[in-house]
C-alpha cells in the first residue's frame, strides 16, 4: 500500500518511536532486532519481513531520526544495525582544532552516509518510504520544534503547497537532509541549513527540543484533526511501541556545589531540559495509555503499569523499553565489567560492541512476545 491508502486502511494501527541518544541508537536497535524476530516468528513471516510491515507509522528524533528513516525505507534491522557498526566512528570525524569551539564533529561524512543510503534525490514525499515517517528538529531560525511527516494531507504536505505564493511543500525536502537536520545536536555537528520556499532555515537536532522522545507527539498527529490522519484510539485500535537509548539516574551522584560553574551549567542545562522533557513525554503516554512495560518514572508514580488516572478506558496499548545506564543498572542486566562511562555518553564509538551488548541484554528482559499478543 502506499502511505495515504496504509493511513486510511481499516484496522488497527501500530506506532513506532524511536528517541535520540548518538550512538547509543546501537541500544534501540538491538531492542528492534529483538521485536523483530517475535513478530517474524507469531505472524509465521520467513527472511522477507520487515518491522515496516508491522508498524503503520514510525516515528524519531536526532539517531531515532536515522533509524526510523532506515525502517520506513524498508531496511531490516541487520542492514540498520551494520550501518551503525561500519559508520559509527567516521561518522564522529573530529573537525579540525579551530572549529571545535563551534563543533566537536564534522558533518559531511555523516551527510554522505545518509546520501549513500536514501539516495541523493530521494525526497520525503517518495514512494520508497513504506509507513507514514515523522522526524523531529528544531528550527533556530523561527525558535520550535518542527515534527515533519509524510503524511500526504497534512497542512505543509498539500500540492497546493508547490505553487503560488507558497513554494514550501515539505514532500519536497531531501530525505537525508531532513535526516541529518535531525541529527545536528549542538556542541557535536554543525547546523544544517535547508531551503523552504524563499526562506533558508537553519535546522539542528530534534533532541533539544520537548521531543527527544516523540512518542507522543507521534499519537497526537495520528488522532488529533487537524493532522488529517484520525486514527481510531482505544486499548486494542492503537498500539504505541517506544525505544529509548539509555538514561542514568546517578550521572551527577558526586556532584558538588563548587563543580557548578559556568561551563559546567553551560555543557548540562540541554541534558537536563532534554532528560526531563523525555521523561514527561514517556509520562503522558503512560497516564493517557494502558502500559505493558516499562521502567519506574519516579518513587512517586512508579511505572504506571495498572494505574489509573483522568483517562479511562486509555486511549492505546503502550510499551516503553529503556535501559538504565548506571552502575547499578548494568549489574542488573549482569554486566558488571561494562563501565558506566562507556556507554553513557552520545559519542562512544569506541565502546560500539559495550552497547549492543546492553541493547541485547535489555531486550532479553523486556522484550516478551505477549505484549503483542492483541495486535497480531
Amino acid at each position: 500500500m502506499s502511505v495515504e491508502e496504509r493511513i486510511v486502511a481499516p484496522g488497527q494501527k501500530k506506532i513506532l518511536a524511536l528517541d535520540g541518544g548518538g550512538i547509543r541508537g546501537l541500544i534501540s536497535v538491538e531492542v528492534l532486532s529483538a521485536i523483530e524476530n517475535v513478530l517474524r516468528e507469531k505472524l509465521g513471516r520467513g527472511d522477507d519481513f520487515r518491522l515496516s510491515d508491522y508498524f503503520d507509522f514510525v516515528a524519531g528524533t536526532s539517531t531515532g531520526a536515522i533509524i526510523a528513516a532506515c525502517i520506513s525505507f524498508g531496511l531490516k534491522v541487520d542492514e540498520i544495525r551494520e550501518f551503525y557498526i561500519r559508520s559509527g566512528k567516521e561518522m564522529f570525524e573530529k573537525a579540525v582544532i579551530l572549529r571545535r569551539f563551534r563543533y566537536k564533529y564534522k558533518a559531511n561524512k555523516l551527510a554522505k552516509k545518509m546520501q549513500q543510503t536514501f539516495g541523493k534525490d530521494t525526497t520525503l514525499g517518495s514512494s520508497d518510504l513504506k509507513t507514514v515517517l515523522m522526524m523531529v528538529m528544531r528550527n533556530a531560525t523561527t525558535d520550535s520544534p518542527w515534527p515533519v511527516s509524510n503524511n500526504p494531507k497534512a497542512k505543509y504536505n498539500l500540492p497546493d503547497r508547490r505553487k503560488k505564493p507558497y513554494y514550501d511543500c515539505n514532500l519536497d525536502f531531501p530525505l537525508w537532509q531532513l535526516v541529518r537536520a535531525s541529527t545536528a545536536a549542538p556542541v557535536y555537528f554543525p547546523p544544517e541549513v535547508i531551503k523552504t520556499g524563499t526562506q533558508p532555515f537553519v535546522f539542528v537536532d530534534g533532541g533539544i527540543t520537548t521531543y527527544n522522545n516523540p512518542a507522543f507527539q507521534a499519537f497526537l498527529m495520528a488522532t488529533v484533526e487537524p493532522y488529517h490522519m484520525n486514527w481510531v484510539t482505544g486499548e486494542k485500535n492503537l498500539l504505541v511501541v517506544s525505544v529509548g537509548t539509555g538514561y542514568s539516574e546517578q550521572a551527577n551522584k558526586n556532584l558538588s556545589p563548587s563543580d557548578m560553574n559556568l561551563l559546567y551549567n553551560a555543557t548540562s542545562l540541554p541534558s537536563a531540559l532534554m532528560t526531563a522533557a523525555l521523561n514527561e513525554q514517556d509520562f503522558l503516554c503512560r497516564v493517557f495509555g494502558k502500559c505493558l512495560t516499562g521502567d519506574m518514572l519516579d518513587r512517586e508514580v512508579g511505572n504506571m503499569i495498572g494505574k489509573n488516572g483522568p483517562i479511562s478506558p486509555k486511549l492505546f496499548t503502550y510499551m516503553r523499553y529503556d535501559a538504565d545506564l548506571s552502575r547499578e543498572g548494568l549489574d542488573s542486566f549482569g554486566l558488571k565489567e561494562i563501565s558506566p562511562k562507556h556507554v553513557q555518553k552520545l559519542d562512544s564509538v569506541d565502546h560500539i560492541t559495550e552497547l549492543q551488548r546492553v541493547g541485547r541484554a535489555l531486550a532479553e528482559k523486556k522484550v516478551k512476545k505477549e505484549h503483542f499478543i492483541d495486535f497480531l
